[in-house]
């Protein structure tokens, strides 16, 4: 069933409503911390978030937006008809001609709680994805092993766990298997501690730290680097807050590696970065992949020019 087909299941009355939802008050009910900035609000988690005219979202970090549908579907893993229910009983399913502005909520509303997506009896599927994106078997084992990576049941997804200090697990980033029609599903579950995000253990013999965009890239550069098994945050995006966490949890650590994407956004955030923990006291560089977008793409390209020269072409 289609997007289209879908909507018809909704009034015209109900669609206008939810469309209507006030996006600073969802992304408070949700668990964000919400902040207006000029004429726009955004979230401490995403600082790259735009919220205009309390209505549309935009992020420019991957150059996303849209609604308040759109932005369940993107960050809270829900469908279409998901998404539309959602809003309509966060919205006290008020069925009127027009939306009328929803008023703040005179509480703030707790983050909701966080639990692992249930685990498939295999990783078939999660080890079939990664090994066609290039990572190598004795990294994908490492990581499933160390309860860091496992396969959903329901769907199938690669399941990344982010554990705290004392290794509890509060957070968790989806990514779907299945991307023949293009980029496959991606997202946080929901309640997922976006200061902790994605990260290897800290070794108390190591001072420095390599961080990156997406836990794919952080994978990638393991195959590449396969001496590095521990001193790694993946933000889950570009929000600082993943590595002010490890860096407070590890004060010896004297040195930060910015390895984010080579795209606009990455490299504009790393020579944020760059300022701000040099500032801060950090010895703090930027290593960028020789080729593509992201580690991944750099690893992909390298093993496809291996696989020409072993078979003796230019």
């Amino acid at each position: 069933m289609t997007k289209k087909q879908e909507r018809f299941r909704f009034t015209d009355t109900e669609m206008e409503i939810v469309k209507g939802t006030d996006l600073p008050d969802l992304l408070t009910h949700l668990g964000y911390q919400v902040r207006r900035v000029g004429s726009y609000y955004t979230t401490r988690e995403m600082d790259s978030l735009r919220i205009k005219e309390r209505r549309t979202w935009r992020r420019y970090s991957n150059q996303t937006g849209g609604d308040a549908i759109t932005f369940l579907q993107e960050f809270c893993g829900k469908d279409f008809r998901e998404a539309v229910s959602y809003l309509l009983e966060f919205n006290g399913h008020r069925a009127r001609a027009s939306p009328v502005p929803h008023q703040p909520s005179p509480a703030k509303k707790e983050r909701p709680a966080f639990a692992l997506p249930s685990a498939a009896p295999d990783q078939r599927h999660v080890f079939a994805y990664l090994r066609k994106r290039g990572i190598a078997p004795q990294v994908i084992q490492s990581f499933i092993q160390a309860g860091l990576l496992y396969e959903d049941a329901d769907h199938h997804n690669c399941v990344f766990v982010g554990r705290d200090g004392g290794g509890q697990p509060v957070f968790a980033s989806k990514r779907g298997t299945y991307d023949r029609n293009g980029p496959g599903f991606k997202g946080d579950v929901t309640g997922s501690n976006k200061d902790i995000a994605f990260r290897l253990p800290c070794d108390p013999g190591l001072d420095h730290v390599a961080v990156f965009e997406a836990p794919i890239d952080l994978m990638s550069f393991c195959t590449l680097h396969r001496q590095m098994r521990s001193n790694a945050v993946a933000l889950c995006g570009l929000y600082r807050g993943p590595l002010d966490n490890y860096l407070r949890e590890n004060p010896h650590l004297k040195q930060i590696v910015l390895c984010l994407d080579a795209d606009g956004p990455g490299q504009e955030a790393a020579e944020k970065f760059l300022d701000e923990y040099t500032q801060e006291g950090y010895a703090v560089s930027i290593q960028i992949p020789a080729q593509g977008k992201d580690w991944n793409e750099y690893l992909l390209r390298r093993g496809s020019e291996e696989r020409r020269r072993k078979n003796g072409e230019r």
